[in-house]
């Protein structure tokens, strides 16, 4: 498993050697993790590169997160996307949430680990999160969209940071969307990951845009 960390510089090849050191050291630290607890399916870890980071940083192909971005990753499980999106853009800042105590922990550890100075992990339903505002939001499809979106709908900050995103949600999905989203009458656009990288495990995986529409 650990020679596919070189798949993550074959994509993006601006990483300098601190970002590829952090990435290559995320394999053994989540190996040594996923024998303590199951936070990644053991069929999984033996594609961890491609299903898990690799996937995370699909966002990345769509756009650079600006210095003092502020996102949050709602329901990020072992910390995805955002571990592997807060080592590629270490100046933006990410607040990884989940509900479930052990994954906050392991979440921790790796941030702590890695020297990741970016990553605020905090143990918290997305529904009870008052008072903290954010650029984007971001997130592998935790649930449907249908009870995912009230979560979100408040937490958006006015202020735009990128010339071609407006605020609002990056959310990473595989299968079909559209009836989803369409029944929620959202404005919103899928970018298929199959057109970024050659891989078969991303035929079927898009990221879906969903902009901030509060200030209409």
């Amino acid at each position: 498993m650990n020679a596919d960390h070189k798949l993550i510089q074959h994509y993006f090849p601006e990483l300098n050697v601190l970002q590829m050191d952090q990435f290559k050291r995320m394999g053994d630290l989540y190996m040594d993790w996923n024998s303590k607890i199951n936070v990644i399916s053991r069929k999984d870890m033996e594609s961890f590169y491609i299903h898990h980071v690799l996937h995370s940083l699909g966002v990345a192909k769509l756009l650079s997160f600006e210095p003092g971005t502020k996102i949050l990753d709602i329901g990020t499980g072992g910390g995805f996307p955002g571990i592997p999106l807060a080592i590629l853009f270490p100046e933006a800042q990410f607040h990884l949430v989940d509900s479930i105590g052990k994954k906050i922990t392991v979440v921790k550890d790796v941030v702590k680990q890695l020297g990741l100075k970016n990553v605020e992990p905090q143990q918290v339903r997305a529904e009870s999160l008052e008072d903290r505002k954010y650029h984007f939001i971001i997130s592998r499809a935790v649930t449907q969209m249908e009870k995912f979106y009230p979560w979100i709908k408040n937490k958006f900050r006015k202020e735009d940071v990128h010339e071609e995103f407006q605020n609002g949600v990056f959310y990473l999905k595989g299968g079909d969307v559209d009836e989803e989203l369409e029944a929620l009458h959202l404005n919103y656009v899928s970018y298929h990951l199959e057109d970024y990288f050659t891989e078969p495990f991303f035929e079927t995986k898009k990221v879906v845009y969903l902009p901030y529409e509060g200030k209409k």
